[in-house]
């Protein structure tokens, strides 16, 4: 078996977590703790970790495969799944060693078809794949940008039924999940992000190792598991960011659910839909959201900007234009170092 093999165990995740961050030239240990992550900072490893958690996903049964016989690995064998794809064992074998590069797309959509990947899925599975090695962007906050997400806080009448006049709480993240700027309504709704003593202004940070996070994000393991997938399509787009990978390291080091969640494959791209979010004052409340995507040169990935929203004459909408309204002067915000 060669430094890079894996024996597979009986809940279909690898025996060990590789220490690919060090070879990127983050740190290993935290505290005398093994933290490295399997592949963050290595592509070729990352592709294998990746097929491996989710071959380890499918069922047999869904793909038309009898197990008569009691199975060592929960998912898919290598010979099945390299069955299915209509690929060679010895080449699928390769590839999750990191010892085959650059697969043709023919291959990856047969990989991918085979393990039932989404849209989302697929794209990181390509990027892994791929030869280029992206610089990680550097977007800052533009005095424009800020402008924008403070205009959304304005506090408006209390009339939600008045159409537009619900203000909406926003704040922008970059890749690694930094809360880069935010808006007055939007630091008091996820947890006082205005003080950053009260709350970490890193969004995994904050969710992984930060208990008040389990109040303040009812739906607390929906939230995690977004954040480490947003966080695994970091690391593969941007696979020599010391930075990320050492965020990586201490979040494996010091989170066993951290450790649990990236042990799955998860992968999330930010979308659009509904959360929960618990106010100390406002209480439960369910608001739409929607992510707008600022680029810090074009095609690059730059800065996420999250918006949330109640539709007007809920109680939601009454809600925020009462948090707006409480505090007319409060201070919006950025951190100072993202800010041009």
């Amino acid at each position: 078996m060669d430094g890079v093999d894996r024996i597979e165990r009986t809940d279909g995740v690898d025996n060990r977590i590789g220490n690919g961050i060090g070879n990127s030239g983050a740190i290993d240990r935290i505290d005398g703790v093994d933290c490295g992550v399997d592949g963050v900072g290595d592509t070729r490893r990352a592709l294998g970790g990746f097929l491996r958690a989710r071959r380890g996903r499918v069922a047999p049964e869904h793909v038309g495969l009898v197990g008569g016989r009691r199975r060592r690995v929960r998912g898919l064998r290598r010979e099945e799944l390299a069955q299915l794809a209509g690929i060679s064992v010895d080449y699928y074998v390769r590839l999750e060693q990191g010892r085959a590069t650059q697969p043709s797309p023919e291959v990856l959509d047969a990989l991918a078809g085979a393990l039932g990947l989404d849209t989302a899925e697929r794209s990181h599975l390509a990027t892994l794949a791929g030869a280029r090695r992206a610089p990680a962007p550097t977007a800052r906050v533009s005095p424009l940008l800020q402008r924008v997400l403070d205009a959304m806080a304005l506090p408006r009448a209390l009339d939600p039924a008045r159409t537009g006049e619900t203000p909406m709480p926003a704040f922008a993240t970059n890749h690694r999940l930094d809360v880069v700027a935010w808006n007055s309504l939007g630091a008091e709704l996820i947890g006082g992000l205005a003080d950053p003593v009260r709350r970490d202004r890193n969004n995994a940070r904050y969710l992984f190792l930060d208990p008040a996070s389990r109040v303040v994000h009812p739906e607390w393991e929906d939230r995690a598991s977004e954040a480490v997938g947003q966080l695994r399509v970091a690391a593969g787009r941007y696979p020599d960011d010391t930075q990320l990978a050492a965020l990586i390291a201490e979040l494996s080091a010091h989170s066993a659910e951290f450790r649990r969640i990236w042990a799955t494959g998860e992968v999330v791209m930010c979308a659009a839909g509904r959360k929960r979010l618990r106010h100390p004052v406002a209480g439960l409340l369910t608001l739409d959201f929607e992510t707008l995507h600022v680029p810090a040169a074009p095609g690059e990935t730059g800065l996420v900007v999250h918006v949330f929203s109640a539709e007007e004459g809920s109680q939601e909408a009454v809600a925020l234009a009462r948090l707006a309204s409480a505090s007319p002067t409060a201070e919006p915000g950025h951190n100072r170092a993202q800010l041009e």
